[in-house]
């Protein structure tokens, strides 16, 4: 259940919280998430076994919700910079590897690798070229089970 808790959040990111990106992140099972309670800037995580705050800039981009920002990605490099990491969360890479997985047609696959070249300016070399490869391996295997 994910909890608004204030009727207007002024974080733009709002709209990229979902279950499974803040369970990669946390690394705990989604299962084990209680509770997400949204807050002005910070998000409220409630699991079996911890209680967590987690900042919206934490999380990546999802095709559900309208493409990312220039104010968007302004926060995300201030939050990345204030980190001294200067990149996205190794959690955005996993995230992105579980969606091209759990595509079950060829334009979800498309869509979710035309987010990730949209963003690919956060993530890592080593980051893009697995998420290349997953998707170049699962676009591989949908034109085979077509075709055959």
């Amino acid at each position: 259940m994910i909890y608004q808790g204030f009727r207007f959040i002024q974080q733009t990111l709002f709209k990229f919280v979902t279950k499974e990106a803040i369970a990669l992140l946390l690394k705990i099972p989604v299962e084990q998430i209680r509770k997400i309670r949204c807050w002005p800037h910070v998000i409220l995580v409630v699991s079996e076994h911890l209680v967590r705050f987690v900042s919206y800039a934490d999380l990546p981009p999802i095709l559900e919700a309208e493409p990312p920002t220039d104010k968007d990605i302004l926060t995300w490099r201030r939050r990345w910079r204030k980190l001294k990491t200067y990149k996205a969360p190794n959690s955005w890479k996993e995230f992105y590897t579980l969606q091209l997985r759990q595509s079950t047609n060829k334009g979800t696959l498309q869509a979710w690798w035309g987010l990730v070249n949209t963003i690919k300016f956060a993530l890592s070399h080593n980051a893009v070229q697995t998420i290349k490869s997953v998707f170049q391996e699962i676009e591989y295997l949908m034109a085979v089970s077509v075709s055959g």
